[in-house]
């Protein structure tokens, strides 16, 4: 069983490498300036997918619905990001404590067999679980402000549209990335909580075990991290913040103006990109890999098509930009200062 449970961890794993890698490839073929048909064409079809609200031409309103369904996105991230935090965490309290002892500990194995068959769970394995639960932490404090900002902060036109295939995009998203956070042990999870609900029908309430929760003992394994995971959660902050602030002056902007009108934004990192709201994406999940000290591979590929997507949708952004207004500020990058 032991080794099945393995199997598919790393099924898990590889499936969702290959997937990142199969989302990014096309965007990053289509981001090539080379004047090849074959490229042109992937160029114009991604263009028209990622498109929407202001820069969406009013000639692409097929397979289209309202931008304020951009509300799903974060509905189904929050639900689902609670879900996996709170079942890892219980895993991660009940079956790896992270101490510093060497002492073995009985884990899934032993808990599905009534301990007939014991598995020692090393430190580095109930390191990584930890690991897994403060990432998807942060992932929570991302999901729940975008949640509060598109309800409350955006006032999103009755004309803006988005394309059907970038509303799907969005929502793949926002299922693999918090999984992927999770993902080296989020099978090990999931069995232990199968355990849990069959022990919970066949035994009854009343005869379970009884759990005492202190609240110091689930939460200090998380202050027994390394600095790479608080100098992450640091950075994360940072993009955090930025992103709130750039968030609410394009906020302010659809309350301040006509609904056919667009001014230029102003004020934060939009004095030095056009889309700050992006950049401060890619530092928050910059904070991701620094967290794990760059070695998660899955974390990476989950920042590089975070890279590589927003990218390509900024720059058509920054044309449309300069295209609208005769005045807007050349110093500007489309994403990254200086740089892009």
């Amino acid at each position: 069983m032991f080794h099945d449970q393995v199997m598919d961890d790393v099924i898990l794993v590889q499936l969702l490498r290959l997937t990142w890698i199969a989302a990014t490839l096309p965007i990053l073929f289509a981001s090539i300036p080379i004047p090849i048909p074959i490229f042109t064409w992937l160029r114009r079809t991604l263009l028209g997918f990622a498109r929407r609200g202001k820069i969406m031409h009013s000639s692409s309103q097929k397979f289209t619905i309202p931008q304020r369904f951009f509300l799903h996105f974060y509905a189904v991230a929050s639900i689902w990001t609670t879900f996996l935090l709170v079942t890892t965490w219980v895993y991660a309290y009940k079956m790896v404590p992270l101490v510093t002892e060497p002492f073995a500990y009985s884990t899934l194995t032993s808990y599905l067999t009534g301990g007939s068959s014991l598995r020692t769970v090393s430190f580095k394995k109930r390191y990584a679980v930890w690991e897994a639960v403060f990432l998807l932490l942060l992932m929570e404090v991302q999901v729940l402000r975008r949640l509060y900002e598109t309800i409350y902060v955006f006032n999103y036109s009755p004309s803006a549209r988005m394309h059907i295939i970038g509303y799907l995009t969005g929502l793949f998203f926002y299922i693999a990335a918090p999984l992927s956070l999770c993902s080296d042990c989020a099978l090990e999870v999931f069995h232990f909580q199968v355990n849990l609900v069959t022990e919970f029908i066949v035994k009854g309430k009343n005869q379970m075990p009884a759990t005492e929760l202190e609240f110091w003992q689930v939460v200090h394994p998380l202050f027994n991290l390394a600095w790479k995971h608080w100098i992450g959660a640091a950075i994360f902050l940072w993009g955090w913040i930025h992103q709130y602030r750039c968030h609410k002056i394009l906020g302010s902007l659809r309350d301040s103006r006509q609904a056919d009108e667009y001014v230029i934004p102003r004020g934060d990192w939009f004095e030095l990109v056009s889309s700050p709201h992006y950049l401060s994406e890619i530092v928050i999940y910059a904070s991701f890999v620094v967290a794990t000290g760059g070695t998660n591979l899955t974390i990476w590929l989950t920042f590089v098509f975070v890279v590589v997507n927003l990218s390509f949708a900024a720059v058509e952004t920054h044309s449309w930009y300069h295209q609208k207004f005769e005045d807007y500020p050349s110093s500007r990058s489309a994403i990254i200062p200086f740089i892009l």
